[in-house]
């Protein structure tokens, strides 16, 4: 086996002190030998070790090649060292009172197994007020089979749903935080979010649900004289108006006992347990006791219409005492007195009143009566297939003593109120925290509870509609067994162990939804994902997650004022059913991308699994409401969105990350494989930024531009590049990159940012142009500012890596685009109005020039601006027809945009005089500079040459400039290339013609022209351009590509 060394350095001729011997010697005599100097040699069962002077400087470190390394990361066995030592917090469950004991030793939170901590709590969620109180209901609308359908579509949901579950729970430590923290990290803060709020409104409507199942036990079954509201002719409002007082009651009393401390509830937890199992226990007990002696609960019928047994005792029109006729409550009911020969009504004249067992027994042979479902109306009269006499149902009926439906039923309807039932699956792996080993019991439990619940569920179906008669089943409320629950009378050895226990079971649910959905709230408040709901994530000092159980109250009691458990009942079915989805959505996507990090201990899962429980889940929502679907999806929708735009960023390695990876690397593959049709050409940007002294954008609006170009499609790149080293200035580099990162959030430009160090600034502007992007989504235009005052900078850098940039793009084919007062242009807040967008057409490189304000008009800014071209004719040229044919094209290139045609004239100045004066006077002032003692001030017409020359002008500066040097003189009388005079004539009267047409655009756009080949013309090529675009504001010169980016065809 390894030994572990400890070297303790000493000085010498030293022992080390008591204590450290101590340590070191585990406690034995300070005057045992142990430790020796240098000078002495150790024993060979030393424990000790000795150092030298030289090996002192390795401090005991026994890795030094490592060392460095280690100042960074941590050493193995320190790892292993915490991950042995962790331990899930609690989910706040227990309260934290109870965190230290009142000896000051903190204590281990509970550790509870698989039957504690997952089994018994799903059970209890499982089985609750829809199986005591509606179960029955469902039965006798839907039949057997219609029934056994719906509980077997949801329990399949349900457990394809724990099977994707197990998989997320056993896919790495759960912490505290249990489902919400599964599904948020498996699918990123946005679904997360979502989702987390759509599984806090299902438990938070789920506690009105079982509020409304217990106040609706209360009031009808147990103090049914309770009601405050009674009228018989409106009875299920008057039902409903109880329902909310009451119920409002409760709800405050419960959050109440919550605020005052979880402990309470916890303490209740086992007796709340303990009632549901006791009441399924006298459920199966009862259908046993069915076999043997059926229980003697009659149902009395008046012809097939079964009558509310509550005003009278016996189920007869007449009886004869002592040998004489009378007639009784019922003959009262019907009749307009109590006499023989008293006007009655005409159902209860031609029909005899008969009595049924409502329990004939599970031998009876009725279960085939209740195979089919009996759907209707609301208001239509529970009957029994009898042969009676038919009459006309009237409105006079309803005052009659008869049942009749509150609602109308129909399949989808059942399957909306039934789902709530098998939900609370997740009640397993919301006490993660507080299992002793998660990713063994979450999955074993949870499944099991599943399959025992479905059993108990498919067992019921069967054996109510095997037991119970079908009348009586559809009769919800018990109206005609004297409001006794249809269930009880099937319970043994008394309905009230059923009631008592429905009852208790229906607080307990209450009071777990209270606890459980403030906390929800308050892990996603804390995970800070959602900025509006920072202030729920607030709690008391002992963790009492008090603002969020106020919200919490606040939305259950938007469910009790609904007032009906049948209409809250499919509300948090679409929240659970959502929730649901995503579980299975989240474990198949991860399956699918085959993460490094998917591994999962439960290995009985898999993808089609996955989806076909995302399938079912889905089809729940809109066979149970079409329209609360659509309402819940859009609510989803909205947290979506509004977490994507305004909740903060959080990096979860969810599976959408990686989803949205792998279709990024699908599409690049396939954009590799053809280029793009001219139909599908868009300027994909490079953008070329200036950092300042401070590493701060210089040119934010050139951000600005290229959100309103992009109008946030296609591709944007940001770049800039930093004069160095990487190993010196990587951390200048990260910091401009932060600043490129903010100013581009801050012009709304979305894209991608890069800041790269060269040794020199064309190098590394070349280096992008050439390699930026990846595959098929790489740049085609470069978009950079005019490089200003570049006449004046003693570096003339700046003006020959402009002209070197230009070279590029053009050998690259990539186009241009070069802004010239890129200050002066618009921000995205600014509205031009009545204004133009001037394009200047002298030569055809693609149709750039017509695409780009098309592009810009699609922003707000420019929206309201026309569009206006101008063309240049010649002397040789036919200018009525050029700008016939001018419209035509822009008619077919579907282009609202005015034309011009303009003529250039030739013009006849002596420009040779004028060009040779201007490189003269640029030649003066660029020597006279270092010459001087110190750099004067330019004076305010310095930086602005006139490039307009007449005839007077230039004699007048040759006479100024006669006493200058020799060399001056000499070129005056120099004789200049004539192709530079071409050039420059053209640029001039160029000038004055946009000038004259374009001065008041609010952008003017022209054709760049190429630089000269030879790079001793490169001064010359700037003053072309500067003279090109003299006395405009805002100018974009355009370069194309070299191909075509528009098209007349479809």
């Amino acid at each position: 086996m390894p030994t572990n060394f400890t070297v303790v350095p000493v000085e010498d001729g030293q022992t080390s002190s008591p204590d450290s011997d101590d340590k070191h010697s585990g406690g034995e005599d300070e005057d045992k030998p142990g430790l020796y100097s240098g000078d002495e040699t150790p024993g060979e069962d030393s424990p000790f070790l000795t150092i030298s002077d030289h090996e002192r400087s390795c401090d005991g470190n026994n890795m030094a090649l490592f060392e460095e390394e280690m100042d960074s990361t941590p050493m193995v066995s320190a790892l292993l060292n915490k991950l042995a030592n962790y331990t899930n917090l609690t989910q706040g469950v227990v309260d934290h009172e109870k965190a230290e004991s009142e000896d000051g030793v903190k204590r281990v939170g509970p550790q509870m197994g698989t039957f504690i901590g997952v089994y018994l709590p799903c059970m209890q969620n499982i089985l609750g007020v829809i199986l005591f109180l509606r179960l029955t209901w469902i039965v006798g609308t839907a039949g057997i089979l219609g029934s056994f359908t719906i509980v077997f579509m949801c329990c399949a949901c349900t457990l394809l749903t724990a099977i994707s579950m197990s998989a997320i729970a056993t896919n790495g430590v759960v912490p505290a935080g249990g489902s919400y923290y599964m599904i948020s990290r498996a699918l990123g803060p946005e679904f997360g979010g979502a989702v987390g709020l759509c599984l806090y409104l299902g438990t938070t409507f789920a506690g009105s649900m079982y509020i409304l199942g217990t106040m609706e036990i209360l009031l009808m079954y147990i103090v049914p004289d309770g009601a405050l509201f009674a009228d018989k002719m409106d009875e299920p409002m008057s039902r409903q108006n109880n329902m909310r007082v009451y119920g409002s009651c409760c709800l405050a009393l419960m959050a109440l006992m919550v605020f005052v401390g979880v402990k309470y509830v916890n303490k209740l937890a086992l007796v709340f347990l303990s009632c549901v199992i006791l009441s399924i226990m006298a459920i199966y007990a009862g259908v046993i006791r069915t076999v043997i002696d059926p229980p003697e609960f009659q149902v009395c019928l008046l012809g097939n219409r079964t009558l509310k047994n509550l005003d009278f005792d016996k189920c007869l029109k007449t009886e004869v005492i002592n040998n004489s006729t009378h007639t009784t409550e019922l003959w009262g009911l019907f009749c307009d007195g109590p006499y023989l020969n008293a006007s009655c009504d005409d159902y209860f004249t031609f029909n005899n009143v008969t009595e049924i067992k409502a329990i004939p027994g599970l031998l009876s042979g009725v279960i085939s009566e209740n195979l089919w479902g009996d759907y209707g109306p609301s208001g239509r009269l529970i009957e029994k297939n009898l042969s009676s006499e038919a009459t006309q149902e009237t409105f006079e009926d309803m005052k009659k003593p008869y049942v009749f439906s509150d609602i109308t039923t129909y399949f989808t309807l059942m399957v909306g109120i039934y789902f709530p039932s098998v939900t609370g699956i997740l009640a397993g792996s919301n006490r993660s925290g507080d299992l002793r080993d998660a990713q063994r019991s979450i999955p074993i439990g949870t499944i099991l509870a599943i399959v025992t619940t479905s059993i108990i569920y498919m067992s019921c179906v069967v054996l109510f509609g095997a037991c119970i008669e079908g009348v009586v089943m559809r009769d919800k409320f018990g109206y005609s067994l004297k409001r006794t629950p249809v269930i009880g009378t099937l319970a043994w050895p008394s309905p009230w162990v059923l009631v008592i226990g429905s009852f208790f079971s229906c607080c307990g649910a209450g009071l777990q939804s209270l606890t459980s959905a403030p906390r929800l709230l308050q892990a996603v408040a804390r995970d800070g994902i959602v900025p509006f709901l920072k202030v729920f994530g607030h709690s008391k000092s002992n963790g009492e997650p008090t603002w969020a159980l106020l919200l919490t109250a606040g939305i259950c009691e938007i469910g009790i004022l609904i007032g009906s458990l049948d209409f809250v009942a499919p509300v948090l079915s679409m929240f659970f059913l959502m929730c649901y989805l995503f579980v299975n959505l989240a474990c198949a996507v991860q399956t699918l991308l085959r993460t490094p990090n998917w591994r999962p201990r439960f290995k009985f899962y898999h993808w089609s699994l996955s989806f076909l429980g995302m399938s079912l889940c889905l089809s729940l929502m809109f066979v149970s409401s079409w329209f609360y679907a659509l309402v819940g999806m859009l609510i989803a929708g909205c947290i979506y969105k509004y977490i994507e735009y305004r909740g903060a960023e959080k990096e979860w390695g969810d599976g959408i990350r990686g989803l949205s990876l792998n279709a990024a690397r699908y599409a690049l593959i396939k954009l590799e494989e053809a280029p793009p049709h001219t139909k599908n050409w868009r300027p994909q940007m490079l953008v070329l930024l200036t950092l300042d002294s401070d590493l701060a954008v210089k040119h934010p609006r050139l951000l600005s531009f290229t959100s309103q170009l992009k109008v946030g499609k296609g591709l944007t790149i940001v770049c800039s590049v930093l004069q160095g080293t990487f190993m010196t200035r990587s951390a200048d580099a990260k910091r401009s990159e932060e600043n490129v990162k903010k100013s581009m959030a801050a012009e709304k430009t979305k894209g991608f940012c890069h800041v790269v160090v060269c040794s020199n600034l064309r190098d590394g502007f070349s280096n992008l142009i050439q390699s930026a992007g990846l595959g098929g989504m790489k740049h085609n235009t470069v978009l950079m500012a005019w490089p200003s005052n570049w006449r004046q900078a003693e570096d003339t850098s700046s003006w020959k890596n402009f002209i070197e940039t230009v070279r590029e793009t053009t050998a690259a084919h990539q186009a241009l685009l070069v802004a010239k007062n890129i200050d002066h242009f618009p921000c995205n807040t600014e509205r031009l109005v009545e204004g133009t967008i001037d394009v200047w057409w002298i030569v055809h490189d693609g149709g750039l020039l017509m695409l780009l304000p098309f592009l810009l008009r699609q922003h707000k800014v420019w929206k309201k601006c026309k569009m206006r071209i101008f063309t240049v004719a010649h002397l040789d040229d036919n200018s009525i027809q050029m700008k016939k044919d001018l419209h035509m094209f822009m008619y077919q290139l579907r282009l609202d945009a005015e034309v011009e045609v303009v003529e250039m004239v030739r013009f006849y100045c002596n420009y040779t005089i004028q060009f040779v004066f201007l490189q003269a006077q640029m030649f003066h002032e660029r020597n006279t500079k270092p010459h001087d003692g110190h750099q004067e001030k330019h004076s305010p017409t310095s930086d602005h040459i006139h490039m307009t020359w007449t005839k007077e002008k230039f004699i007048s500066e040759r006479n100024r400039h006669r006493e200058a040097s020799p060399g001056i003189r000499d070129i005056f009388n120099m004789k200049p290339n004539q192709s530079n005079v071409r050039r420059m004539h053209t640029a001039v009267k160029l000038n004055e013609v946009v000038v004259n047409k374009s001065q008041g655009a609010h952008l003017v756009l022209l054709n760049m022209p190429g630089p000269p080949k030879n790079k001793g013309g490169d001064e010359n090529y700037m003053e072309f351009l500067e003279v090109l675009i003299e006395g405009l504001d805002r100018v974009l010169l355009v370069r194309g590509g070299g191909r075509e980016v528009i098209t007349i065809y479809s």
